[in-house]
């Protein structure tokens, strides 16, 4: 389509498959601490309407698809009818304001500790090796190997958390295979050192993915799944020796299922998005494909205006700026966020009071 606004690419309009958009900024999804007990509370309502705009796509946090998958304090589900009771006022508060909701899907894997799963068993994962005891000040559990028996079972809790998701109003979902959870550590082969068809190679090693991947398009429709990925960053000790080929493979076997859209996490320098890095992997993917990373408008107008991307998802800014696309709009400064309240439990304080520009002035 015709570009409306040469000098803020982020704002013109895009059509996502089925989904019409009026502007190019997604809310990322985000970590916030605050589902006590692993159950969305009503104050998150608060939190992703503050956000949603007429024709934005917000994805919500990451949300565990069963009770093996947590690794943190008070982060969502959406295994049990209770989750997907407590997300529905969530998403009928964002679908009123016009806006497009996803949900994020992940299990954590080897990225947890004895106090996090059922009966306080080991976590699991593709491997039996651990992440390094006192990384981010945490002692990780040493995981369990998933036997190959066992891994049917896994794709299947992300089928239903899919077939949750849905029942709970959500338009879409993303499986989060990035930033070292379950899924990435079966896609990288400096975690992954299975010998059997889920490890070794690079098509082995991608199996489970794509497994995931088949059972959540069959189930809910593949114009309603997105998948993040993360071949560069080495998040949770978990790295590949070749990120440009796993990338690649991925994006070309992903095509198969028709996906919505290809989310991925950029590789940094010095603080700094390299974008150029990840331009085969676009141009490989056959739709809608999302940049993470900017850390400013100029920043984030740069992958549209010159095709690198179709969307451009922020974390912070977001977090920080409710109206961020109305700020954005006016060229208007921007809060400051506060690292101390990212992950906290606290309903409000680093959640919903970052003033509106109106509040501000």
């Amino acid at each position: 389509m015709a570009d409306k606004n040469p000098i803020n690419p982020l704002l013109t309009p895009y059509n996502m498959g089925e989904f019409d958009l009026s502007h190019r900024i997604v809310l990322a999804p985000l970590t916030r601490n605050r589902s006590y007990n692993n159950v969305p509370q009503p104050h998150a309502a608060v939190y992703y309407s503050q956000r949603a705009t007429k024709g934005g796509l917000l994805i919500a946090e990451a949300t565990g698809v069963s009770d093996t998958s947590q690794g943190y304090q008070d982060t969502p589900g959406i295994w049990t009818k209770e989750q997907v009771e407590a997300w529905k006022p969530i998403v009928d508060a964002v679908h009123e304001k016009g806006a497009v909701f996803f949900l994020q899907m992940w299990h954590v894997g080897r990225v947890s500790t004895y106090g996090f799963q059922p009966n306080g068993q080991a976590p699991i994962s593709s491997t039996d090796k651990g992440i390094t005891p006192g990384l981010d000040g945490v002692d990780w559990a040493p995981p369990r190997r998933l036997s190959k028996d066992e891994i049917p079972s896994i794709v299947n809790d992300f089928r239903v958390a899919a077939r949750n998701a849905i029942e709970a109003g959500f338009d879409g979902v993303e499986i989060h295979g990035a930033n070292g959870y379950l899924i990435e550590q079966f896609l990288k082969d400096q975690v992954n050192d299975r010998t059997d068809e889920y490890g070794g190679s690079l098509e082995n090693r991608c199996r489970f993915a794509l497994e995931v991947v088949e059972a959540v398009t069959k189930e809910i429709g593949s114009n309603r799944v997105g998948i993040r990925l993360s071949p560069y960053t080495d998040f949770m000790e978990s790295v590949d020796s070749d990120p440009d080929a796993l990338g690649l493979h991925l994006a070309k076997e992903l095509n198969k299922f028709d996906l919505v859209y290809l989310h991925m996490i950029e590789p940094r320098f010095s603080g700094e998005v390299v974008a150029h890095e990840l331009l085969p992997i676009r141009k490989a993917f056959n739709n809608t494909f999302i940049a993470s990373g900017p850390s400013n408008r100029r920043k984030g107008n740069l992958p549209i205006s010159e095709n690198y991307a179709d969307l451009v998802a922020y974390g912070r800014l977001f977090l920080a700026n409710p109206d961020l696309v109305r700020r954005y709009e006016l060229d208007a400064p921007l809060n400051k966020y506060d690292r101390n309240t990212f992950y906290t439990q606290d309903p409000v304080v680093g959640y919903t009071d970052y003033p509106f520009l109106e509040e501000a002035n």
